[in-house]
């Protein structure tokens, strides 16, 4: 079926659900940023593949939201004649509906697919919302696929640091604590890391599909009953109840009368609806497991480190064999290319991707969150700026860098360097801030865009997202962003610092780094320790125009690489490397 069609059908069940329109989320049951093929519903129906977005349908119009950094690509994916795209916080979807309809509006949804979070967006005097458990996308998806049922698997003490035992007693006296009978797990991630297991469900994401049930004497962890091994039930214990998804409903009915604990943020509406015809008591609070996981124990600190160096070796490896023979390749070939190298140096370490590789050359690179397919994506050639963001899953740490690199032997054109200049400018200031504790990342984000912001310049995407300990690439709840966010940065934190800047049509900047957030000698001060041990490209940079003390950064940080990465590379990758990395004037 083509847009069109697809969207004939989904307009054709409107009448028999008594609504006048539905809405589509990008994510699953699970509220995932990443999902299975099962759960593509966004993309199968609109062509749209970003990792984040919305879809509304109406009878007589359709629009996709999604924010800054897929705003052009909506506009490549999207067959405009039958959908509108519009930046989700610059044109909300309550403001598009509103202008589409002058009277009321009945929009019905996916309860399984939406959080209380995610309605409280469409809440207006006009807009009655209408729970429809049979996603109406499924209805007419004759080829859907089937949910994943990948085995559940240990995450072992050597890389996770502490017993799970240990972090579910802590939980469970936070129950006691609250006076709470259960708290309800819907994050997926937040499972693993409580219980130190994995999976392998979602494609850069190693985590099973599943829920939790935390109770005061044991915790019930819910899954495709053919998830679960002999192995796994042994490391887990007898006071984890290994059930399966078809009893999940059962056992909330359980919980009648009770004081039940869940994230407002993290849990679908379906299950507030469910438990709200049983008398329940909530009481909403933030998930207790997001603050001990983003920051990182000693042990998961040391994997990320080694994950890192690791990944430093096939980066370096990958950067080298690129100035010697990329141009000519598809972007799509050199992001398989680095894959490769990933994959050889990370040994039995390295799993996956951590996260589908942006590959942009020329214009191609000021489009935020490119994605290259081998029927759609450009040859690299000489004298073109070329992004390469990528990252990988290793059993002891999670990586994200991004690289621009200026590809052939004429020089870089000045506006190009200076634009980078400014990037890297903003990129050193954050990876040398020192702050005070209690410091949230909205209060560091000038820092990055204060040079860019002097030429009129900016970009349209946060600067930093908190990284997982081989979890999710995208963590909460730590970030640098100009949106005011309430979590300070703490130590153990691992968080990305990715200043950019995009001239559409022309090319792309971004330079992106992990930091490990650590102690200072200063009391009650922290800093940053710089994680990913890679080179920046000094073609692309205006040496002149940066300071001593940004001069002394960038030799002090490539100093580090050549001592921690160069006796991993052969002669002729050592002899590149410092080169590369020789010291500025």
């Amino acid at each position: 079926m083509n847009s069109a069609q697809k969207l004939a059908q989904i307009r054709s069940l409107f009448k028999q659900h008594h609504v006048d329109g539905f809405i589509i989320q990008k994510g699953d049951e699970f509220l995932n940023e990443y999902v299975a093929p099962y759960a593509e519903r966004l993309a199968w129906l609109t062509g749209f593949t970003g990792s984040a977005g919305m879809a509304i349908i109406l009878d007589q119009s359709a629009a996709v939201f999604s924010d800054g950094r897929y705003i052009l690509q909506m506009q490549q994916e999207l067959d405009q004649n039958n959908w509108e795209s519009f930046h989700i916080s610059k044109h909300p979807p309550l403001q598009w509906i509103l202008e589409q309809k002058q009277n009321s509006i009945r929009l019905g949804y996916d309860p399984k697919l939406m959080s209380e979070r995610d309605l409280k967006a469409f809440d207006h005097s006009s807009v009655t919302l209408v729970p429809i458990v049979n996603n109406l996308i499924d209805l007419i998806w004759n080829d859907h696929p089937a949910p994943p049922r990948q085995p559940i698997v240990a995450h072992e003490i050597q890389f996770s640091g502490q017993d799970h035992h240990e972090k579910i007693q802590a939980l469970q006296q936070e129950l006691t604590l609250n006076q709470e009978d259960a708290y309800i797990l819907c994050d997926p991630a937040s499972i693993c890391w409580l219980l130190n297991i994995r999976g392998s469900d979602v494609p850069y994401t190693p985590i099973p599909l599943v829920f939790a049930i935390v109770t005061h004497n044991k915790v019930a962890l819910y899954a495709d009953q053919t998830q679960y091994t002999g192995s796994l039930s042994e490391f887990l214990g007898n006071d984890i109840l290994l059930k399966s998804h078809t009893e999940l409903e059962t056992d909330l009915i359980a919980l009648a009368n009770m004081k039940i604990a869940f994230d407002p943020a993290q849990t679908p509406i379906w299950f507030i609806q469910t438990l709200e015809k049983y008398k329940v008591t909530f009481n909403k609070r933030n998930n207790p497991c997001i603050l001990p996981k983003s920051c990182k124990n000693p042990i998961e600190q040391e994997g990320a480190r080694q994950a890192h160096i690791r990944d430093a070796v096939a980066v370096c490896r990958f950067l080298y064999w690129l100035e010697h023979h990329g141009v000519g390749h598809s972007e799509v070939e050199v992001a398989q290319k680095l894959n490769g190298f990933r994959q050889e140096a990370g040994g039995d370490f390295y799993k996956e991707e951590s996260f589908p590789a942006i590959s942009g050359v020329g214009a191609n690179g000021a489009i935020i969150h490119y994605h290259a397919t081998p029927e759609k994506c450009s040859i690299l050639t000489e004298d073109k700026a070329y992004l390469i963001d990528s990252g990988g899953q290793y059993l002891d740490g999670t990586t994200d860098i991004t690289r621009t690199i200026w590809l052939g032997k004429n020089p870089a054109p000045q506006d190009l360097k200076e634009a980078v200049t400014s990037v890297l400018k903003g990129h050193i200031a954050i990876s040398s801030a020192i702050f005070p504790k209690g410091t949230t990342g909205s209060r560091l984000d000038v820092l990055a865009r204060y040079t860019l912001w002097q030429k009129g310049l900016d970009y349209d995407h946060g600067t930093g997202h908190g990284v997982g300990s081989y979890l999710s690439v995208h963590e909460g709840p730590c970030r640098i962003s100009s949106i005011p966010f309430p979590v300070p940065l703490q130590e153990g934190m691992i968080i990305s610092n990715e200043p950019g800047y995009y001239l559409s049509g022309q090319y792309g900047i971004r330079l992106e780094n992990l930091l490990l957030v650590t102690s200072t000698t200063y009391d009650n001060f922290l800093k940053f320790e710089p994680l990913t041990m890679v080179p920046f490209d000094v073609n692309l940079m205006n040496i002149e125009s940066l300071s001593i003390t940004e001069k002394n950064w960038l030799n002090q940080y490539h100093q580090q690489i050549i001592e921690k990465i160069s006796h991993f590379l052969n002669d002729q990758e050592q002899q590149w490397l410092r080169k590369l990395c020789l010291p500025v004037t």
